[in-house]
C-alpha cells in the first residue's frame, strides 16, 4: 500500500490450502507436496537440487497442461527433501509408483491465521512463554505517534483489560468525530497536534484524491490505526482481509494499554508537531514510545526524532523508531541515535499465491490479496495489453494513460514505479481493463508487497515480467488467465530482510551499528479504519477491518509490543537494557536454521543488524548490556560533536576535553560491536559490562568468530555470576592484520557470543562490524 502525500514508513511434511486449477479440458491440476528420498542414488546423476526434483516431473508429467518446470513451486532440501508442483491425478499416481517416492500429498489447511507475525514470532497464549511471563505486556503503556486511531475497531475492545495504569496523566481530547466515550481502557488516551500541520500547509491545499482529515485523534489515512493495533491489539477472532489470511488476530502485546498521539496529516508529519507530542507523551507516562516515521539520516545535533528521544530516554521511556524505506542503499538507515532502537523490516512465511498462466500454458508465480476465488469471472482467461512506448506513462498505468478501446475487456500489464500500486488498479478498471498484472522492475526485484486490489490483479517480480513481457512480444494475441490460490503458510523460507529496508552503517554515527534489528514488515494484516476501503484509495467503496500493509512503519511496532512485554516482566530496567534484551537473544537463521537471506545472499549486518527479533528468548536475556544517560554524552564527545552540539542534543554543558581525559579508550556500553579503523589505525581496545539478569549462580564462557582481517581478544574468558544483578566487565583487543597485495573489502563482520555453560542453548550475542577507510 502506498500513500504519496503521508511521509511515513511505509513499506518431514507442508499442509496448506488444497487448490484445484481448471484446464481447459476440464482435467484438474492440484498443489501436492511430493516428498522424496533424501539419500536417493538418483541425487548424484543431476546438477542441482531443483534439477533433481524436476526430473521426477519429468518421467511422469506431460507438457500439455503448461511448461513444466513452471509448475514446480517449491524446492525444499531442509525441513524435508522434496518439492512442491502442480500436478493431474494421473502423474500423483504415478510419482507414488516411483522407488525414489516417499510420499505424496495434497495441501491442505489445518489452521486459521491472520496478524499471524505473532505467531511466526513464537508467541502463544498458551504454557510459560514471553506472553505469560509478562501477563501479555499488562500495565504497560505504549504511546503511538502516527496518523490517529479508528477506536470503533475490534482490535481496541478492551474487555479483559486490567484498570487504567494509577500513574497515567494523559487525556482523551476531543475533536471531529471523536469524543471521550472513544477511550477506553484499551486506549486511555488520545491528542492530536496539527499546528505545525496548519502553519506549513496554508498555502498548500490538499492534492487530488486525498480524503478529508478529521480534526480530532480520529485516523482518516489508516497507517495509525495499522501500526497502533499491531504493537498492542486485543484479540480478535475469525480476522480477515475477504477471506484471505483468516483467524485470530492479536497484537505483540495484547494486554498492553495504548496512549495515541496524532501527529501525521494529509501532507505529512512535521517536527515541530512531532516534538510536541513527544512532550505530553513523557508527561502522560507512557513506557514505550513507537515512531513508524522519519527521514534521511541527519546529524543528531539537527534530527529532532533524535533530541526528543534522548530526553524520553532519561525519564525511562523506550524509545523505537522505523529505520527507513530507503533500502537497498548503504548508509540509508534512518532514526540512528544510540539510544533509539531502529528497526528493519523482515518477510513472514506467509505467502499469497495468484499465479498467471500464460497462453503458451506456462505459469509464472504471482501474489494478490484479492478475493478471487469469490469473484466470478476473476478466473477467465483474457487478452493481455501492454502498453508501452507512449509518452502518457501507459506502461505506468497513470491517470489518462490507458485508451480505453485499447484496454477494455482485457488484462492489463503495469509496471511499478511513478504512481501507487492500488492506484494502477483503480486506473486500470477506470479504462475498462477487467483485469491487471503489476510487474516489479530492475528497482523492485523480487519484492512482494501486495495489496487487496480493486480489480482481479497479481504482483510479480522483475524476473517474472520479463519472462511475461517476453511471452507477449512473441504472439500476435497474447492471453492469460490469474488463479488465486489464497493464502499459504511455512511453505518459503523465512525471516528474509525487506529489499526496501533501509541499510547501515550509520552515515553520522559509524561507532554505532543500525538499524538493531529487523521485524515482520512485510505484508502484514492488522486493524482498518471504516471510512476507507482497503486500498486506502479514496474510489474504493469496499469496507473492512483489516487490511494489508508493508514497510519498516509495519516492523516498527512489532519492536515496540515486544518492548511492552519485556517492560511488564521487568518494570525497573532502563530502555538501553531492554533493547539490549531484544540485540543480544535476535536470531541470525531463519526458520530453516539457514542463514537470514537479503535478496540471493546471505544478509550483511548492515541490513539485519543483531537479526531478527526473538520475543520468547528476549523474555529471559541471561545478561544484558546497561547503558547509563551520561554514557552517551561521553559518546557524543567521541564523535567530536562540539559543546553546542551536545547541548542541544542532551541540554547538558560539558567539557569534552575532561571527559574524554577521564575516559580514555571510552567506548558505548552497546549490545553490538562496530569498529571503524581510519588510515594508519591498526588496533582498539573495546570495553563492555554485562549484568546478570538470570540465575544466581552463573558462568559464562565467549565464543568469537572474528571478522575476516582483523584478529580479536577477549580477556578474560569466562564470567563468573555469584548473585543476580552482578555486573562483570571484559576488554575485547582488535587487531586489524597487514594488508597485503590486493585490499580486502571495505567491511568485514564476525560475532561475540557468551554462552551459558551448563545450558548452551542460553546464548548472548553480540555482531562485530570492522570498516576501513
Amino acid at each position: 500500500m502506498e500513500f504519496e502525500r503521508i511521509f511515513l514508513f511505509l513499506v518431514t511434511s507442508f499442509v496448506v490450502v488444497f487448490v484445484v486449477v481448471a484446464s481447459p479440458d476440464a482435467r484438474p491440476l492440484g498443489a501436492y507436496i511430493v516428498q522424496v528420498h533424501p539419500h536417493s542414488e538418483m541425487r548424484s546423476m543431476h546438477a542441482s537440487k531443483v534439477e533433481w526434483h524436476h526430473s521426477f516431473l519429468e518421467r511422469v508429467g506431460s507438457n500439455e497442461e503448461g511448461d513444466l518446470s513452471s509448475r514446480l513451486l517449491y524446492s525444499y532440501g531442509h525441513a524435508m527433501e522434496g518439492f512442491a508442483a502442480l500436478l493431474l491425478e494421473t502423474e500423483v499416481e504415478s510419482l507414488r509408483n516411483l522407488h525414489d517416492v516417499v510420499a505424496v500429498r495434497p495441501d491442505r489447511k489445518v489452521e486459521l491465521q491472520t496478524t499471524y507475525s505473532y505467531k511466526f514470532l513464537g508467541l502463544s497464549p498458551e504454557g510459560n512463554g514471553a506472553w505469560g511471563k509478562s501477563r501479555f505486556g499488562k500495565g504497560t503503556i505504549i504511546g503511538v505517534l502516527d496518523t490517529g486511531v479508528w477506536p470503533e475497531s475490534p482490535s481496541f475492545d478492551d474487555r479483559g483489560m486490567p484498570p487504567v495504569p494509577k500513574k497515567w496523566k494523559g487525556v482523551c481530547q476531543e475533536g471531529q468525530e471523536f469524543n471521550a466515550s472513544c477511550c477506553n481502557r484499551k486506549i486511555i488516551g488520545a491528542r492530536f497536534f496539527i499546528k505545525g500541520h496548519r502553519v506549513s500547509t496554508m498555502t498548500m491545499p490538499p492534492g487530488p484524491g486525498i480524503l478529508p482529515e478529521y480534526l480530532s485523534p480520529r485516523d482518516s489515512s489508516g497507517h495509525g490505526t495499522h501500526t497502533s493495533s499491531t504493537a498492542g491489539g486485543s484479540p480478535v477472532a475469525m480476522a480477515s482481509v475477504f477471506g484471505n489470511a483468516a483467524g485470530e488476530a492479536r497484537g505483540m502485546a495484547p494486554g498492553a494499554h495504548v496512549a495515541i498521539y496524532k501527529v501525521c496529516w494529509f501532507s505529512g508529519c512535521y517536527s515541530s508537531d512531532i516534538l510536541a507530542a513527544m512532550d505530553a507523551a513523557i508527561q502522560d507516562g507512557v513506557d514505550i514510545l513507537s515512531l513508524s516515521l522519519g527521514g534521511f539520516p541527519v546529524p543528531l545535533y539537527d534530527d529532532n526524532i533524535a533530541i526528543g528521544s534522548f530526553r524520553a530516554m532519561e525519564k525511562g521511556v523506550s524509545v523505537v523508531c522505523a529505520a527507513g524505506n530507503n533500502g537497498p542503499i548503504q548508509n540509508s538507515v534512518a532514526n540512528e541515535a544510540p539510544w533509539i532502537t531502529t528497526v528493519g523490516a523482515s518477510t513472514i512465511d506467509r505467502r499469497f499465491p495468484a499465479y498467471v498462466r500464460m497462453g503458451n500454458r506456462k505459469y509464472i508465480y504471482g501474489e494478490s490479496m484479492f478475493p478471487g476465488k469469490h469473484h466470478q469471472g476473476a478466473e477467465s482467461e483474457l487478452e493481455l495489453v501492454y502498453v508501452a512506448g507512449d509518452d502518457k506513462g501507459g506502461q505506468y498505468c497513470v491517470e489518462g494513460s490507458l485508451p480505453r478501446a485499447k484496454v477494455r475487456g482485457k488484462i492489463v500489464v503495469c509496471d511499478r514505479g511513478v504512481n501507487g500500486r492500488a492506484q494502477k488498479g483503480e486506473v486500470v478498471m477506470k479504462a475498462g481493463g477487467a483485469a491487471m498484472i503489476l510487474a516489479n522492475t530492475e528497482l523492485n526485484l523480487e519484492e512482494d508487497s501486495i495489496d487487496a486490489h480493486v480489480l482481479p490483479a497479481t504482483q510479480i517480480g522483475y524476473a517474472e515480467s520479463v519472462q511475461l513481457k517476453r511471452y507477449i512480444n512473441s504472439t500476435g494475441k497474447p492471453t492469460a488467465k490469474i488463479l488465486f490460490f489464497g493464502t499459504r503458510i511455512r511453505k518459503s523460507r523465512a525471516p528474509a530482510v525487506a529489499r526496501f529496508s533501509s541499510r547501515g552503517p550509520s552515515l553520522t554515527s559509524p561507532s554505532i551499528l543500525k538499524p538493531d534489528v529487523i521485524a515482520p514488515g512485510v505484508n502484514i494484516v492488522a486493524a482498518w479504519p471504516q471510512n476507507l476501503g482497503p486500498t486506502g484509495l479514496p474510489e474504493d467503496s469496499r469496507r473492512v477491518n483489516f487490511t494489508v500493509m508493508s514497510g519498516t512503519s509495519m516492523a516498527c511496532p512489532h519492536v515496540s509490543g515486544i518492548m511492552a512485554l519485556i517492560h511488564s516482566g521487568y518494570p525497573n530496567w532502563s530502555p538501553a537494557a531492554t533493547r539490549s534484551a531484544i540485540m543480544t537473544t535476535a536470531a541470525v537463521t531463519d526458520h530453516y536454521g539457514k542463514p537470514i537471506m537479503d535478496g540471493s545472499q546471505p544478509a550483511s549486518i548492515f541490513a539485519m543488524g543483531a537479526g531478527h527479533v526473538n520475543p520468547e528468548k528476549a523474555i529471559s536475556p541471561g545478561l544484558i548490556y546497561d547503558i547509563k544517560p551520561d554514557d552517551y554524552v561521553t559518546h557524543l564527545c567521541t564523535l567530536q560533536y562540539t559543546r553546542s552540539q551536545i547541548f542541544t542534543v542532551t541540554h547538558k554543558n560539558v567539557s569534552c576535553d575532561k571527559i574524554l581525559k577521564d575516559y580514555r579508550d571510552f567506548s558505548l556500553n552497546y549490545p553490538s560491536i562496530s569498529l571503524v579503523f581510519r588510515r594508519g589505525g591498526t588496533s582498539r581496545i573495546i570495553r563492555r559490562q554485562v549484568t546478570n539478569v538470570g540465575r544466581t549462580h552463573s558462568t559464562y564462557s565467549v565464543e568469537v568468530e572474528a571478522p575476516e582481517g582483523v584478529r580479536i581478544t577477549v580477556k578474560p574468558r569466562e564470567l563468573v555470576f555469584k548473585r543476580r544483578n552482578q555486573t562483570l566487565s571484559y576488554t575485547v583487543h582488535v587487531k586489524s592484520k597487514k594488508r597485503k597485495g590486493t585490499t580486502p573489502s571495505r567491511f568485514s563482520q564476525g560475532h561475540l557470543t557468551w554462552v551459558l555453560s551448563d545450558q548452551k542453548s542460553n546464548k548472548v550475542r553480540s555482531p562485530i562490524s570492522v570498516t576501513w577507510v
